[in-house]
């Protein structure tokens, strides 16, 4: 099939962008790569009159490093941030999900800021930005304001964003210290969306205890999750594998998994279980290490 007509726009600045949502309204859509949207459009499951074209929005590509946050701009594509040094060191919980992501063809198209706004559950980077407390940057004509990950997420291809905003970068905490972290998942074959995922990182402090831990889970909810139960069994604990197995399984008791034609929940439930208690124990290892 073949999409419906659009009128295709090309801005070279944010304000621009935002501009034509404002004009066009809810005919208009952010085209941020089109490794999700184009298909939805050629499968008429969707249709927009207007699609606004960001890639060429030279503000809103790029990385950089200050005050303890590590930014990528929304329109960086997937296979920059992949291979760019400084992310893998400031942020490499990010920097191990991204290859994970469809195939290197989707990553060479596909943008972070496309990948985050479009907010399919099963994909890897809104757990990364979930489990790492992201801040998003969203912009309009009526201004900025950032949006804590935590309320970003509102449902299934849902976010935050208002019709008329446009998410212009992304900021990650950099973790410091003995840390470790992981990204692992279940796919019927590589490449595909996961029917469950697990981001996971730990910083041990100076007594070999856990000083601080995250997990993200992704391929299981409506919505990316925090596994908060299994955060919580562990801050501050000695991080055995007894203690790891039964925070794993904690976590994954308050999972509400979703059913669908690929997997039950109580699949990704026990799948989901297996994935953290995996997760964690190598983390943990890694910041041994360190």
């Amino acid at each position: 099939m073949k999409a419906a007509p659009f009128d295709y726009h090309a801005p070279e600045t944010v304000a621009e962008a935002a501009g034509l949502l404002t004009e066009h309204g809810d005919e208009a859509k952010v085209l941020a790569g089109g490794q999700s949207l184009l298909p939805m459009l050629a499968l008429r499951l969707t249709r927009f009159e207007h699609l606004v074209d960001v890639t060429g929005v030279a503000e809103m590509h790029g990385i950089s490093r200050s005050n303890g946050h590590l930014r990528v701009g929304a329109a960086t594509p997937q296979a920059v941030a992949e291979h760019d040094a400084d992310l893998a060191a400031a942020v490499p919980l990010l920097a191990r999900a991204l290859p994970h992501i469809g195939h290197f063809q989707i990553r060479n198209r596909g943008t972070v800021g496309g990948s985050l706004a479009h907010a399919d559950p099963a994909s890897e980077l809104p757990a990364v930005a979930l489990a790492l407390d992201a801040t998003f940057e969203a912009a309009s004509t009526r201004g900025t304001r950032d949006v804590a990950a935590s309320e970003f997420f509102t449902g299934t291809w849902s976010t935050a964003l208002a019709d008329d905003e446009i998410l212009v970068g992304t900021r990650f905490p950099v973790w410091s210290g003995r840390t470790g972290f992981a990204v692992t998942e279940i796919a019927r074959r590589s490449g595909d969306f996961a029917l469950a995922g697990v981001a996971a990182a730990v910083e041990l402090d100076g007594s070999d205890r856990i000083g601080r831990v995250a997990v993200g889970l992704f391929g299981v909810g409506s919505t990316p999750l925090r596994a908060a139960a299994t955060e919580a069994a562990l801050a501050g604990a000695a991080p055995d594998a007894a203690a790891v197995t039964d925070a794993a399984r904690a976590g994954a008791a308050e999972i509400a998994a979703v059913d669908d034609v690929h997997a039950t929940a109580s699949y990704r439930t026990r799948v989901a279980a297996h994935l953290m208690d995996a997760a964690l124990t190598a983390v943990i290892e890694e910041a041994r290490r360190g």
